[in-house]
């Protein structure tokens, strides 16, 4: 994605169910959970570098012993720095006190971190300052055992107001109005009823206090508490949790917007964002790597038994289709055919602007992310080709002569690696020509590549912005002297905000919508658009299950292609010489290559959730009145 935007979380939960000292014996190191968490957040890196954090609790301890430990960074290599400190921590102790080395039992009461329920995540900050209050996991500290929560997700709420007067009427005080405090305080509110309903309910029975204790643990319904906990949230996500007695879960919204695999063993219990992390990381094939399902969670006690359990009635299944395009990596089985697919699906567009002749046509991608597309476009341009091939022999027969076979033959498609990324763009310098100047210079071109009056496709993820192209790509490309520039996005326009869990907030920002803005100065209908934000107005008090999207009616009226090719002219440099051509992926084609992932809201409007219409209309009344903030 040539415009990277930042998106996502990604969260692991790992719950050791062996003993300690059955991972020394077998693997060397008692630590085994710890290394296992740092490979797990290291093969989900892509999902967030703004901070990282990890949280660990030992089972069994007694009375004034540490259980429970948290360690979070918000510096330039987060999961690196965390693991630099545990590593500290563990030298340190080993170094004190030698006689550690060789005796579990010693490590795991007097060295912080060693666990047998562990959690990770990654985060990248899409609300909020990057600040280390902001890192997950999230601790809620109780000096009742069972009362300790520790949570950490990928989500975002669209009705955080509405959570938070909750919290209100419920008689606390929260510290601030943020999706993470809203949710930690909202589960463990709950929580903490049901332990002081279990602990009367146990002493009526003729248990002393100190007995109550295991029997809470052993009681505690954790699909109860998430059941109720849970019910008025609105937004996608995947919710991670461990409590100070060593129960843990991990819940998936109804409509499966945010991505949750797991996988179990007599060894371990893993959780994680992305299904390759957990192959990798345990070396599992990809079918005992399970998806977890819509509005389920899997719930693991603290005696090690698991289960998946429907917390909340699961909605119609809209998966994020950005994930198959880009967040998620590519190295998974179902991801990698998904973005083959994506290319080979454009590649109809393609054909047609390039006017059928891929002779004098060069075919690339930008940037690497976009390389399986690019495959799945050049398999199907040999598919295409193949084919003319077969029709021109077999219409020429047995009287083709070696000359006219070798050139038939000859013909295939041009591949070149036309445009290299050198640098990481440095803001330091402020002024905006300089900077653009800078910009300008973040990719190199492979001179020679296109020859005079070529044709040059180039693959990308996805055109969100276009500010990279604009500043940087095109004129470029332009140097090499092509006669028609097309740029292919394997996603559709994005043209609604979203509000899940990706930093895609103001409707400004994005390319399509500056282009249809364009449209209807052109054709004089800015009362249209003027009407449109009053409709929005109109439904800023009203039920969330009332409210339209009626910022669809802004795109109303044009056609895909009438938006694109708008978009072409507003990201073509005024002094470029070849002719731009933006073409971008349809949503029936999307939904072809991504079947089991529909959710499609940023592309079409049609939002999983009744808070998703409430904020793109906020979103649309924030531009039409000026106002350069988030609408949720």
């Amino acid at each position: 994605m040539s415009d990277a935007i930042k998106h996502e979380c990604g969260i692991s939960v790992i719950r050791l169910l062996k003993p300690l000292d059955f991972y020394k014996k077998k693997y060397g190191t008692a630590f085994y959970g710890v290394n296992k968490m740092y490979l797990m957040m290291e093969k989900q890196h892509n999902r967030g570098q703004d901070g990282a954090g990890f949280a660990s609790i030992k089972l069994d301890m007694n009375p004034g012993e540490r259980y429970m430990s948290r360690v979070r960074s918000v510096q330039k290599q987060p999961i690196q720095d965390i693991f630099d400190q545990i590593n500290e921590r563990i030298n340190t102790a080993f170094v004190e006190h030698p006689e550690y080395k060789d005796n579990v039992a010693a490590q795991k009461k007097n060295i912080p971190y060693i666990g047998e329920v562990l959690l990770g995540h990654v985060r990248y900050g899409t609300f909020g300052k990057n600040s280390i209050e902001n890192v997950h996991p999230f601790l809620r500290q109780n000096n009742w055992m069972h009362r300790n929560l520790i949570v950490a997700g990928n989500f975002n709420m669209t009705n955080v107001l509405e959570l938070f007067d909750n919290l209100v009427q419920l008689g606390q005080h929260p510290k601030e109005m943020a999706d993470t405090v809203t949710v930690m305080e909202k589960i463990g509110h709950f929580l903490d009823d049901a332990v002081a309903k279990l602990y009367k309910q146990i002493k009526r029975e003729g248990y002393n206090k100190l007995e109550t204790s295991p029997l809470i643990a052993e009681r505690l319904n954790l699909k109860k508490i998430l059941k109720r906990a849970a019910k008025n949230f609105d937004g996608g996500y995947t919710m991670a949790g461990m409590l100070g007695h060593g129960d843990a879960f991990v819940l998936r919204d109804p409509s499966g917007i945010r991505p949750a695999y797991y996988y179990s063993d007599d060894e371990i219990v893993v959780v994680a964002s992305e299904r390759p992390a957990i192959q990798t990381v345990f070396n599992v094939p990809f079918n005992e790597v399970k998806e977890l399902d819509p509005g389920s969670a899997i719930i693991i006690k603290k005696d090690g038994s698991s289960s998946l359990q429907e917390v909340l009635a699961p909605k119609e299944r809209k998966a994020c289709s950005f994930e198959r395009i880009y967040f998620s990596r590519g190295s998974d089985k179902e991801i990698y055919q998904e973005r083959k697919e994506l290319g080979k699906l454009l590649f109809p567009q393609i054909l047609d602007a390039i006017d059928h002749n891929i002779k004098k046509t060069v075919f690339s991608y930008i940037p690497n992310t976009a390389e399986t597309s690019f495959f799945g476009l050049v398999k199907e341009v040999q598919n295409y080709l193949n084919k003319k091939k077969e029709e021109q022999i077999l219409t020429i027969g047995s009287k083709i002569t070696q000359e006219e076979l070798h050139d038939i033959l000859a013909v295939r498609p041009r591949i070149e690696k036309v445009a290299i990324k050198d640098a990481k763009l440095r803001t330091f310098i402020t002024q905006d020509s300089s900077r653009d100047d800078l910009v300008a210079h973040v990719y190199d071109i492979s001179y020679g590549s296109v020859e005079l009056d070529d044709n040059l496709v180039i693959i990308d993820d996805s055109i969100v912005r276009g500010t990279t192209l604009k500043k940087s790509i095109l004129g470029i490309l332009d140097r090499l002297s092509p006669k028609k520039i097309i740029v292919v996005s394997s996603a559709p326009q994005i043209r609604y905000p979203d509000c899940y869990g990706i930093d895609m907030a103001k409707l400004e920002d994005f390319v399509a919508f500056k282009a249809a803005l364009a449209l209807h100065k052109d054709r004089n209908t800015m009362d249209e658009v003027e009407k449109i934000y009053q409709k929005c107005v109109e439904q800023v008090n009203s039920h969330d299950a009332d409210v339209i999207n009626y910022v669809k009616d802004f795109y109303a009226p044009f056609t895909a292609n009438q938006i694109s090719d708008k978009i072409g002219e507003l990201l073509s440099p005024h002094d470029i010489k070849a002719e731009v051509k933006i073409i971008y992926q349809t949503i029936e084609s999307l939904h072809e290559a991504c079947p089991k992932n529909l959710g499609d809201w940023y592309f079409t409007g049609n939002y999983p959730t009744p808070g998703g219409n409430r904020v793109v209309n906020r979103a649309f009344i924030n531009f039409f009145e000026g106002k350069n903030e988030r609408a949720y």
